[in-house]
């Protein structure tokens, strides 16, 4: 496509965005930096139209893009547009005002500063679980035959579970089981502690098994929980507050929302872009999500989706969405890692 035809479509995409009103070859003219007739404006937006990239609405002269249009739009301009250093420096700032002792906090945190700052909706899916190993197990008496099983991961996270056992444990009990949780669980990744390996080690608890079996199994039953993906929802109401989306879409969104995280799950590295008219389970039907990954020890391990009208300010949301994604990856990198990272850039300061 001649790069003047993508001009007069990225400018008719802007003034929709910016409008919400149909855009005539006259506003476009005005618009484009080079002199160029009304005629031939007019002649290239009824082909970006036959092409399927601008419609009309109703009877109105001017014309609005289609889901279409926004897509082309995006890969055409979006390379060009990045975050100015201010920008940068704000969302620095931001990050460096959260006060995470976890992972979860952390990418919960990032979440919500990443719907103020584009004032729309953010989904976040986060598996950063399954990168953990179990740092400690302990069991703590609570009254009569009740036993609170306490564990913790690497990535700080902690789950407790109330057990009630057939009969009191002695203190000798206690101790042997802690030790037995140290030496077989200690540094063991959530997605190894199977149902099939407590049953393969309760079997060398030797006399123990009978009265301890039951502190292994919930210890099975939280790791299973701890790894099950998080998907959470922030800044709904901008949804509501930008008068573009239907209220029972949005509600019946909100009672899903486990589905947003397919979406998350099927995106590339990258941005990715849906509209709704694209995908049928997406229920907001005038509505387009972007979505980006975050990783964790080079593998994904989660990400944000920006869900929005389709006349979202494109050139704002994604560069913002792409920053704080490669923010929380950084964050999430383990010393080893960052380590490596300093020495890569020290050695390129010395070659300078």
């Amino acid at each position: 496509m001649e790069k003047r035809t993508l001009k007069i479509l990225e400018t008719v995409v802007d003034e929709y965005i910016r409008s919400g009103e149909p855009v005539g070859s006259k506003l476009v003219q005005e618009k484009l930096d080079t002199k160029v007739s009304s005629a031939t404006i007019r002649n290239e937006m009824a082909m970006l139209e036959q092409l399927g990239y601008l419609e009309h609405p109703h009877t109105s002269a001017g014309r609005v893009p289609t889901f279409s249009g926004y897509r082309l739009y995006i890969e055409a301009f979006m390379p060009e547009h990045k975050l100015s250093e201010d920008q940068r420096a704000q969302i620095d700032k931001i990050f460096e005002k959260i006060d995470a002792d976890t992972d979860d906090e952390l990418i919960e945190e990032a979440g919500r500063a990443l719907a103020e700052i584009t004032k729309c909706a953010i989904v976040t899916a986060n598996e950063t679980s399954r990168f953990s190993v179990i740092s400690k197990v302990e069991v703590i008496p609570t009254g009569k035959r009740m036993y609170i099983i306490l564990l913790i991961t690497s990535g700080g996270s902690i789950k407790n579970r109330v057990c009630r056992l057939q009969f009191d444990l002695t203190h000798e009990q206690v101790q042997f089981f802690t030790k037995f949780a140290e030496e077989n669980l200690t540094g063991m990744n959530l997605k190894n502690v199977s149902d099939e390996f407590i049953e393969n080690i309760s079997a060398a608890m030797g006399s123990y098994m009978m009265t301890l079996s039951p502190l292994m199994k919930g210890i099975a039953e939280m790791s299973a929980e701890m790894m099950q993906e998080q998907v959470d929802v922030q800044g709904e109401s901008h949804l509501i507050t930008c008068g573009q989306l239907q209220g029972h879409e949005i509600a019946a969104m909100l009672e899903n929302k486990n589905r947003l995280s397919g979406f998350l799950n099927n995106a590339f590295s990258g941005i990715n872009i849906m509209f709704g008219k694209e995908d049928e389970t997406f229920v907001i039907s005038n509505s387009s999500i972007i979505t980006s990954t975050f990783e964790k020890d080079g593998q994904k391990a989660g990400g944000f989706g920006v869900i929005g009208p389709m006349r979202l300010d494109y050139k704002k949301i994604i560069p913002y969405l792409e920053y704080f994604s490669n923010k929380v990856t950084n964050l999430l990198k383990s010393e080893d890692e960052n380590e490596e990272l300093l020495l890569i850039e020290r050695e390129a300061e010395e070659n300078e």
